[in-house]
């Protein structure tokens, strides 16, 4: 895995907050919880207005390191999937999606980095049927010991300039303010956490007991990479993950059609209200939801769409399907870029972030729509990010990766 870009000291000292640092007193135990410092990339989402919808993790690797062409219409040829059966029995809690050849992407105005259409091959693999859970994640803490990124304290040797009193545990947690505000900088809803976690999704007082069942968070990407390498998984590619996704419908803008309430009927956990201060909870969730909550896309997959976004394998850049596109032939089980770019943060490599969260909405993030990407450092984890494994099969043997 090719590492993130090492920070500048300057960088170094947004990321551990050593100018702006406001220590709050939470009135029952007198823990400390840390405010921001105002991002540049805050200024250049004023310049440019917030519809940006490339832009929808929202800042958050920003907090983190402050804390610690025309459409194609694409109107011909629909979709060739394949309809070759499963090599081998199905692995428990796993769907074998066939592969195929499918139009790849959205043409969605705000999806900037999601366009244009693009014809993709993908080979048949398994996928998990739901994200991975908290109850699953804790098996495989417990057999291995595995500490996450989140729960460790950062390394001096990789913040330089930073004080020691700022080298804590933590992760970044969405934190609504209690009253409208300007969308133009997302300081004001999400914040770095000491002691937020998977355990303590949003902070060191809150916990997982009776949430066993909904998809762990605070996941970075090497806390997915060692869960997949245990259960004898990987991640999903990019294109695994929007062919899964569609569940054999074409060009839909929902995984479930062109509706995105059919009948008024919920068909994800997405942010319902004013955003960011005002979620009414109207399809019954605030934050995450037990998985399968919200019926199943047409290969039988929860909340692709909707709930938390999910890690990928795949590098990000924003022209990445534009240089698939202009090569003028179906891209075959593409593997991503080479490297990494994000012109809102030029120098910070990240992945791919995929499906959406509770947090998505149509007044500033709707890339719970199939086709919407989203990005995120690899070190990097939230409160409404997690994943889901998959299992391909070998070209020369047939069998099981």
């Amino acid at each position: 895995m090719k590492p993130a870009s090492k920070s500048a000291p300057g960088r170094d000292v947004r990321r551990l907050a050593l100018k702006g640092l406001v220590a709050v007193v939470l009135a029952l135990v007198g823990l400390a919880a840390f405010g921001f410092v105002r991002h540049r990339e805050s200024r250049r989402r004023a310049a440019v207005g917030s519809s940006d919808g490339a832009l929808c993790e929202a800042g958050i690797s920003a907090a983190r390191r402050a804390r610690i062409s025309p459409v194609d219409t694409a109107t011909d040829a629909p979709p060739l999937l394949n309809n070759t059966p499963a090599p081998g029995p199905t692995p428990q809690g796993m769907i074998w999606v066939p592969g195929g050849e499918f139009w790849m992407g959205s043409n969605e105005p705000s999806f900037g980095d999601a366009r244009p259409w693009h014809k993709t091959y993908v080979d048949g693999f398994w996928m998990d049927k739901t994200e991975v859970t908290n109850a699953e994640f804790a098996r495989f803490v417990k057999a291995t010991g595995y500490v996450t990124v989140a729960e460790r304290k950062p390394r001096a040797e990789d913040f330089p300039t930073a004080p020691p009193e700022n080298l804590v545990a933590g992760s970044v947690v969405f934190t609504p303010p209690d009253h409208p505000v300007a969308l133009n900088d997302h300081f004001q809803w999400w914040n770095y956490v000491k002691g937020a976690n998977w355990r303590h999704p949003e902070g060191p007082l809150s916990s997982i007991k009776g949430k066993e069942n909904h998809p762990v968070v605070h996941i970075a990407y090497e806390d997915a990479l060692a869960y997949c390498r245990w259960a004898g998984k990987r991640l999903p590619t990019e294109a695994e993950y929007e062919f899964a996704e569609r569940g054999g419908l074409d060009r839909k803008p929902y995984a479930w059609g062109d509706e995105f309430r059919p009948y008024r009927k919920f068909m994800a956990n997405t942010f319902q209200g004013h955003f960011p201060d005002k979620n009414t909870g109207e399809d019954g969730y605030i934050t995450t939801a037990p998985v399968a909550s919200f019926p199943p896309n047409g290969y039988g997959f929860y909340d692709l769409s909707g709930n938390v976004w999910e890690w990928t394998s795949d590098w990000y850049r924003p022209d990445y399907y534009k240089t698939l596109a202009d090569q003028g032939r179906v891209a075959r089980n593409p593997q991503g870029p080479s490297d990494s770019f994000d012109p809102s943060e030029p120098g910070v490599a990240k992945k791919v972030h995929r499906g959406g969260s509770f947090l998505c909405t149509d007044q500033y993030c709707s890339r719970y729509m199939v086709g919407g990407r989203g990005k995120g450092e690899p070190d990097t984890g939230t409160n409404h990010l997690g994943f889901r494994c998959v299992k391909g099969v070998s070209a020369k043997t047939g069998s099981k990766e």
